[in-house]
C-alpha cells in the first residue's frame, strides 16, 4: 500500500505557459440512459448532490431539436459531473477501438482510507470494484457507473518534490515516446 498521505502533490501547481487561462474543470458531461438511475448512483451512493437541472427541447449551441434533461452533481471543489438524458433509454456506446479501461473519469478523494471506505460502500451496493491499485504517485479504485462510464476514485500518494521532478521530465519523456512511435510507423511503411 502507498505511504501515508502527508506532503503529497495536493496543491502543487506549475507555472502555466502562456495561452488560454484555464482555471480548472467546470464540468464533465456524459450521456446517461436514465437520469433517476444516474442520480441514485452519484447522489445516493457517491454522495455528490444534485444541484442543477436543465430541461429543453433545443440544443442551445446548435439549435438542433433534441429534447433532453441535463443534470449536474457538484463535487467539493465546486466542479461538476453532468449527464444528458435524451429520454430514449440509451446509454453512450463504448468506443469500439479503445479498451474499456482507457476512457474514464477520475475523481479525487482525500486518502487511501477514503478509497477503502468507498470500495466497501460500493461493493455493499453490488458494484464490482477493482483495487486499490498502487500507481506509485496515486492509489486508485475503479468501477463502472450505470451508464457504462468507468469511474476512478484516486488519491495522491507521492510527495510534492517527487511530482515536481516528474513534471520537469514530462516533456522529454513524451518527446521520446513520440519519436519511438514515428520510427515504428516509418518501419511499418517501409
Amino acid at each position: 500500500m502507498p505511504p501515508a498521505e502527508t506532503d503529497t502533490h495536493a496543491d502543487t501547481a506549475l507555472p502555466a505557459p502562456a495561452g488560454v487561462p484555464v482555471r480548472g474543470l467546470h464540468h464533465f458531461a456524459w450521456r446517461c440512459r436514465d437520469s433517476e438511475e444516474t442520480r441514485r448512483f452519484y447522489e445516493d451512493l457517491l454522495g455528490l448532490p444534485l444541484v442543477h437541472v436543465i430541461k429543453s427541447d433545443h440544443v442551445p449551441s446548435t439549435g438542433e431539436y433534441c429534447p433532453y434533461v441535463h443534470i449536474f452533481f457538484q463535487m467539493r471543489d465546486g466542479s461538476y459531473i453532468a449527464f444528458f438524458d435524451l429520454g430514449d433509454d440509451t446509454a453512450a456506446l463504448p468506443s469500439p477501438n479503445t479498451p474499456a479501461w482507457v476512457n474514464h473519469l477520475a475523481l479525487r478523494v482525500d486518502s487511501v482510507a477514503d478509497l477503502v471506505a468507498a470500495k466497501a460502500r460500493l461493493e455493499a451496493a453490488g458494484i464490482e470494484v477493482l483495487g486499490p491499485t498502487d500507481h506509485h504517485i496515486i492509489a486508485s479504485i475503479y468501477f463502472f457507473d450505470p451508464n457504462g462510464l468507468r469511474v476512478e476514485l484516486t488519491t495522491p500518494t507521492a510527495p510534492a518534490a517527487e511530482m515536481e521532478a516528474h513534471a520537469r521530465r514530462a516533456r522529454a519523456e513524451l518527446d521520446a515516446w513520440t519519436e519511438r512511435n514515428a520510427q515504428l510507423r516509418a518501419k511499418a511503411a517501409a
